[in-house]
């Protein structure tokens, strides 16, 4: 079993940016693909980055590429995602999730293990 703890939503104006990190335990992620999912109110939960465990294979939606950053520090078993140029339409709960090394991995129905959610809040 996989444990996941996001952190470092919060608010914050349009053009700003934020950290999220997701801390894991129970087992090391080094051999876990690792992505970051988020669901607005009303909505599906969408695909927004991923990270493959050999840490080479970085994947972004079109939505927030040039903008964001996912990142992984196997050492301190932890996920970032760097959010740079937030836009209102970038508020939603951010989740992060993992999955032994599936080749897919854009798609949510992949993932076995998920945190709780964080609340990234983008005011205009």
């Amino acid at each position: 079993q996989v444990q996941l703890v996001e952190s470092g939503g919060g608010l914050v104006q349009a053009g700003g940016s934020l950290r999220l990190s997701c801390a894991a335990s129970g087992r090391t992620i080094s051999s876990y693909n690792m992505g970051w999912f988020r669901q607005a109110p009303g909505k599906e939960r969408v695909f927004v980055a991923a990270v493959r465990w050999t840490g080479a294979g970085l994947y972004y939606a079109d939505s927030v590429k040039g903008r964001f950053t996912v990142s992984r520090d196997n050492a301190k078993n932890t996920v970032y995602l760097q959010m740079n140029s937030l836009k209102p339409e970038d508020t939603a709960v951010y989740y992060c999730a993992a999955v032994l090394r599936s080749p897919i991995i854009t798609d949510s129905r992949t993932y076995d293990y998920w945190g709780q959610g964080t609340q990234v809040t983008v005011s205009s």
